[in-house]
Protein backbone atom coordinates (compact mmCIF):
# COMPACT_ATOMS: atom_id res chain seq x y z
CA UNK A 1 0.00 0.00 0.00
CA UNK A 2 1.35 3.42 -0.99
CA UNK A 3 1.90 5.77 1.92
CA UNK A 4 0.40 9.22 1.66
CA UNK A 5 3.17 11.77 1.35
CA UNK A 6 3.42 14.09 4.35
CA UNK A 7 3.27 17.81 3.50
CA UNK A 8 6.57 19.65 3.60
CA UNK A 9 7.46 20.29 7.21
CA UNK A 10 8.38 23.92 6.57
CA UNK A 11 4.92 24.55 5.09
CA UNK A 12 3.37 22.77 8.08
CA UNK A 13 5.26 25.05 10.45
CA UNK A 14 4.25 28.15 8.47
CA UNK A 15 0.58 27.14 8.46
CA UNK A 16 0.64 26.45 12.20
CA UNK A 17 2.14 29.80 13.14
CA UNK A 18 0.09 31.73 10.57
CA UNK A 19 -3.09 30.38 12.14
CA UNK A 20 -1.92 31.39 15.61
CA UNK A 21 -1.17 34.91 14.38
CA UNK A 22 -4.45 35.42 12.51
CA UNK A 23 -6.49 34.01 15.39
CA UNK A 24 -4.83 36.38 17.86
CA UNK A 25 -3.20 33.58 19.84
CA UNK A 26 0.15 35.14 18.90
CA UNK A 27 -0.46 38.93 19.11
CA UNK A 28 1.90 41.47 17.46
CA UNK A 29 5.24 41.63 19.20
CA UNK A 30 5.18 37.98 20.30
CA UNK A 31 8.54 36.27 19.97
CA UNK A 32 8.37 33.08 17.91
CA UNK A 33 11.25 30.67 18.38
CA UNK A 34 11.90 27.93 15.81
CA UNK A 35 12.93 25.56 18.58
CA UNK A 36 9.55 25.95 20.30
CA UNK A 37 7.59 25.55 17.07
CA UNK A 38 9.61 22.49 16.15
CA UNK A 39 8.93 20.94 19.54
CA UNK A 40 5.20 21.73 19.30
CA UNK A 41 4.93 20.05 15.90
CA UNK A 42 7.39 17.23 16.47
CA UNK A 43 9.75 18.40 13.75
CA UNK A 44 13.36 19.57 13.73
CA UNK A 45 14.42 23.17 14.15
CA UNK A 46 15.57 23.58 10.52
CA UNK A 47 12.17 23.18 8.81
CA UNK A 48 10.57 25.18 11.61
CA UNK A 49 12.97 28.05 10.91
CA UNK A 50 12.29 27.75 7.18
CA UNK A 51 8.57 28.03 7.91
CA UNK A 52 9.16 31.20 9.91
CA UNK A 53 11.18 32.62 7.04
CA UNK A 54 8.20 31.99 4.76
CA UNK A 55 5.99 33.96 7.15
CA UNK A 56 8.56 36.73 7.21
CA UNK A 57 8.31 36.96 3.41
CA UNK A 58 4.50 37.08 3.70
CA UNK A 59 4.70 39.92 6.23
CA UNK A 60 3.36 38.02 9.23
CA UNK A 61 6.71 37.96 11.02
CA UNK A 62 9.72 40.24 11.19
CA UNK A 63 13.30 39.44 12.12
CA UNK A 64 14.49 41.74 14.89
CA UNK A 65 18.21 41.98 15.72
CA UNK A 66 19.09 40.39 19.06
CA UNK A 67 15.51 39.12 19.44
CA UNK A 68 14.80 36.84 16.51
CA UNK A 69 11.39 36.37 14.91
CA UNK A 70 8.52 38.51 16.17
CA UNK A 71 4.91 38.78 15.06
CA UNK A 72 4.56 41.85 12.85
CA UNK A 73 1.89 44.51 13.19
CA UNK A 74 -1.57 43.19 12.29
CA UNK A 75 -5.00 44.70 12.85
CA UNK A 76 -8.60 43.63 12.61
CA UNK A 77 -8.88 45.74 9.44
CA UNK A 78 -6.09 43.70 7.84
CA UNK A 79 -8.14 40.58 8.52
CA UNK A 80 -11.25 42.22 7.08
CA UNK A 81 -9.32 43.00 3.89
CA UNK A 82 -8.26 39.35 3.56
CA UNK A 83 -11.86 38.23 3.86
CA UNK A 84 -13.07 40.91 1.46
CA UNK A 85 -10.84 39.49 -1.26
CA UNK A 86 -11.92 35.96 -0.39
CA UNK A 87 -15.62 36.92 -0.48
CA UNK A 88 -15.43 38.16 -4.08
CA UNK A 89 -13.86 34.93 -5.31
CA UNK A 90 -16.07 32.62 -3.23
CA UNK A 91 -19.14 34.54 -4.39
CA UNK A 92 -18.25 33.97 -8.04
CA UNK A 93 -17.78 30.25 -7.43
CA UNK A 94 -21.16 30.04 -5.67
CA UNK A 95 -22.74 31.88 -8.62
CA UNK A 96 -21.37 29.28 -11.05
CA UNK A 97 -22.32 26.36 -8.85
CA UNK A 98 -25.94 27.53 -8.66
CA UNK A 99 -25.90 27.71 -12.45
CA UNK A 100 -24.20 24.35 -13.00
CA UNK A 101 -25.13 21.77 -10.38
CA UNK A 102 -27.84 19.16 -10.72
CA UNK A 103 -30.24 17.42 -8.31
CA UNK A 104 -27.65 14.94 -7.03
CA UNK A 105 -25.15 17.72 -6.34
CA UNK A 106 -27.77 19.76 -4.49
CA UNK A 107 -28.74 16.71 -2.42
CA UNK A 108 -25.10 16.18 -1.41
CA UNK A 109 -24.79 19.81 -0.35
CA UNK A 110 -27.97 19.54 1.68
CA UNK A 111 -26.66 16.40 3.39
CA UNK A 112 -23.43 18.20 4.32
CA UNK A 113 -25.45 21.09 5.69
CA UNK A 114 -27.50 18.79 7.92
CA UNK A 115 -24.31 17.12 9.16
CA UNK A 116 -22.95 20.56 10.02
CA UNK A 117 -26.14 21.41 11.93
CA UNK A 118 -25.88 18.16 13.87
CA UNK A 119 -22.25 18.87 14.77
CA UNK A 120 -23.20 22.39 15.92
CA UNK A 121 -26.03 21.01 18.06
CA UNK A 122 -23.61 18.56 19.72
CA UNK A 123 -21.01 21.33 20.13
CA UNK A 124 -18.53 19.09 18.36
CA UNK A 125 -16.19 21.87 17.23
CA UNK A 126 -13.77 19.61 15.37
CA UNK A 127 -16.52 18.01 13.29
CA UNK A 128 -18.21 21.39 12.79
CA UNK A 129 -15.05 22.85 11.26
CA UNK A 130 -14.61 19.73 9.13
CA UNK A 131 -18.16 19.91 7.74
CA UNK A 132 -17.86 23.65 7.16
CA UNK A 133 -14.73 23.06 5.08
CA UNK A 134 -16.38 20.20 3.19
CA UNK A 135 -19.45 22.34 2.38
CA UNK A 136 -17.32 25.12 0.90
CA UNK A 137 -15.01 22.70 -0.91
CA UNK A 138 -18.01 21.01 -2.55
CA UNK A 139 -19.39 24.32 -3.79
CA UNK A 140 -15.98 25.36 -5.11
CA UNK A 141 -15.49 22.05 -6.91
CA UNK A 142 -18.96 22.15 -8.50
CA UNK A 143 -18.31 25.60 -9.95
CA UNK A 144 -16.10 24.16 -12.67
CA UNK A 145 -13.72 27.14 -12.52
CA UNK A 146 -10.33 25.72 -11.62
CA UNK A 147 -8.36 28.94 -12.01
CA UNK A 148 -10.70 30.93 -9.77
CA UNK A 149 -10.62 28.09 -7.27
CA UNK A 150 -6.82 28.15 -7.36
CA UNK A 151 -6.70 31.91 -6.69
CA UNK A 152 -9.21 31.47 -3.85
CA UNK A 153 -6.87 28.88 -2.37
CA UNK A 154 -4.12 31.50 -2.27
CA UNK A 155 -6.30 33.77 -0.14
CA UNK A 156 -7.71 31.10 2.17
CA UNK A 157 -4.23 29.87 3.10
CA UNK A 158 -3.95 33.03 5.20
CA UNK A 159 -7.13 32.22 7.09
CA UNK A 160 -7.08 29.52 9.80
CA UNK A 161 -9.49 26.62 9.40
CA UNK A 162 -9.39 25.93 13.12
CA UNK A 163 -10.23 28.31 15.95
CA UNK A 164 -13.47 29.41 14.25
CA UNK A 165 -15.71 27.21 16.35
CA UNK A 166 -14.28 28.80 19.50
CA UNK A 167 -15.20 32.32 18.36
CA UNK A 168 -18.42 33.57 19.92
CA UNK A 169 -21.30 33.55 17.45
CA UNK A 170 -19.51 31.69 14.67
CA UNK A 171 -21.34 28.32 14.86
CA UNK A 172 -24.76 30.00 14.84
CA UNK A 173 -23.85 32.47 12.08
CA UNK A 174 -22.41 29.68 9.95
CA UNK A 175 -25.53 27.55 10.22
CA UNK A 176 -27.76 30.47 9.22
CA UNK A 177 -25.52 31.65 6.40
CA UNK A 178 -25.10 28.17 4.94
CA UNK A 179 -28.88 27.74 4.91
CA UNK A 180 -29.21 30.89 2.75
CA UNK A 181 -26.47 29.74 0.39
CA UNK A 182 -28.08 26.31 0.07
CA UNK A 183 -31.55 27.79 -0.54
CA UNK A 184 -30.18 29.95 -3.37
CA UNK A 185 -28.40 27.00 -4.99
CA UNK A 186 -31.50 24.79 -4.68
CA UNK A 187 -33.56 27.57 -6.28
CA UNK A 188 -31.02 27.79 -9.14
CA UNK A 189 -30.59 31.49 -8.39
CA UNK A 190 -26.94 32.36 -9.16
CA UNK A 191 -27.17 36.02 -8.07
CA UNK A 192 -28.71 35.10 -4.74
CA UNK A 193 -26.03 32.44 -4.25
CA UNK A 194 -23.30 34.98 -4.94
CA UNK A 195 -24.79 37.48 -2.48
CA UNK A 196 -25.34 34.84 0.20
CA UNK A 197 -21.78 33.54 -0.12
CA UNK A 198 -20.19 37.00 -0.09
CA UNK A 199 -22.25 37.93 2.96
CA UNK A 200 -21.26 34.69 4.71
CA UNK A 201 -17.54 35.16 4.11
CA UNK A 202 -17.68 38.78 5.23
CA UNK A 203 -19.66 37.78 8.33
CA UNK A 204 -17.00 35.19 9.21
CA UNK A 205 -14.26 37.75 8.64
CA UNK A 206 -15.97 40.28 10.87
CA UNK A 207 -16.31 37.76 13.69
CA UNK A 208 -12.65 36.81 13.43
CA UNK A 209 -11.56 40.47 13.19
CA UNK A 210 -13.61 41.39 16.26
CA UNK A 211 -12.10 38.44 18.12
CA UNK A 212 -8.63 39.58 17.06
CA UNK A 213 -9.29 43.19 18.13
CA UNK A 214 -10.58 42.00 21.51
CA UNK A 215 -7.48 39.89 22.08
CA UNK A 216 -5.29 42.85 21.10
CA UNK A 217 -7.14 45.13 23.56
CA UNK A 218 -6.75 42.58 26.36
CA UNK A 219 -2.99 42.44 25.79
CA UNK A 220 -2.68 46.22 25.48
CA UNK A 221 -1.71 46.07 21.80
CA UNK A 222 -4.79 47.70 20.29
Amino acid sequence: MTQQRRPQRSAEAAAHVRALVISGEFPPGTQVRPETIGEDLGISTTPAREGLQLLRAEGFLELVPQKGFQVASLTGDDIRDLFRAQALLAGELAFRTADNCGPVDRAELEALHHELLAAAARRDTGLLEEKNHAFHRQINNLAGARKIQWVLGLTTRYVPRRFYANIAGWPEATAQDHARILDAIKATDPEAARTAMETHVMNSGELLAEHFDTRAAETGLA
